[in-house]
């Protein structure tokens, strides 16, 4: 892949549309933001010339720097241009994203899904390159050969881009760590207005679906469609390996907390609070 290598205007640069992966304003981005600032970025941005514009560029990979040089006030960056059409584009922004240290379920499914859909959509040969044994069918050669990429099997890959039919609200459950992967893919089944009436109970009780509750919600919702009944008679149901707690709806607590903190992060605060409480206590008692 051949780049140029210039420095750019910030103002000059646009994220790459519907990109998969997070750009959040945390702890991360604040330490990422003072390194900037003291050692300038070590690692060029990646970006393509924006069609039917003078002189923007789009941003391939990179976005966390650019918005870090921003928070540190530079105003240019450097980059590696390079000549690429869209769908190569979208390949190399996932293929350099994939593998780091932490990355969310759903910037996962929407990465494999912007990649599938490149690699169809460019008509790239992904036969004969993977050495898994897949159906013959273009769809699971393609997501044979993203899996080879990636370490995983072409049926995760596919059960990741299943996620990408949930609802954001419970996609976000998916990333807070409250559902888990296997039942998420099982309520990608659910039509959206079942997904909506799903939320609610969840919301409304805050609990979440097992894996058995969610192959009944997609077994039911196949067979005749779930109402809003069914999915409270279900989810209201115990489960074996449910304990008692303490509940307090999420939205009572956001108020306390930034707003870029996910519902574990928000526990593991109240924990680290109750303990210290707790050995003020202690210590007062003596």
């Amino acid at each position: 892949m051949k780049s140029t290598k210039k420095i750019i205007a910030i103002d000059k640069l646009r994220a790459f549309e519907n990109h998969p992966y997070k750009v959040q304003d945390n702890e991360e981005m604040e330490a990422l933001a003072e390194s900037i600032k003291e050692h300038g970025i070590v690692s060029p941005v990646i970006v393509r010339p924006l069609e039917n514009t003078k002189d923007e560029y789009e941003i391939i990979s990179g976005h966390r720097r650019v918005m870090a040089s921003k928070k540190a006030g530079i105003s240019e960056v450097p980059a590696l241009v390079v000549s690429l059409d869209r769908d190569a584009a979208a390949i190399v922004l996932v293929d350099s994203n994939l593998h780091r240290e932490h990355i969310l379920p759903s910037e996962k499914a929407f990465a494999y899904k912007l990649k599938a859909d490149a690699m169809n959509h460019k008509g790239w040969r992904t036969d004969l390159t993977s050495g898994q044994v897949v159906p013959k069918s273009d769809d699971n050669r393609t997501t044979a050969q993203i899996g080879a990429d990636t370490g995983d099997s072409y049926k995760t890959v596919q059960r990741y881009i299943r996620l990408t039919n949930l609802i954001p609200e419970i996609l976000q459950y998916v990333d807070d760590g409250r559902i888990s992967f296997t039942p998420a893919v099982e309520l990608s089944y659910l039509n959206e207005v079942e997904q909506q009436d799903l939320l609610e109970q969840i919301e409304e009780n805050d609990c979440t679906p097992s894996l058995s509750q969610a192959c009944r919600f997609k077994k039911i919702s196949q067979a005749e469609g779930l109402t809003p009944e069914v999915i409270a008679e279900i989810m209201s149901e115990d489960k074996a390996n449910q304990k008692e707690r303490i509940k307090i709806p999420t939205e009572k607590l956001r108020k306390y907390f930034p707003k870029n903190y996910t519902v574990e992060q928000i526990e593991n605060e109240i924990i680290k609070l109750c303990e210290k409480n707790y050995r003020n206590k202690q210590r007062d008692a003596r």
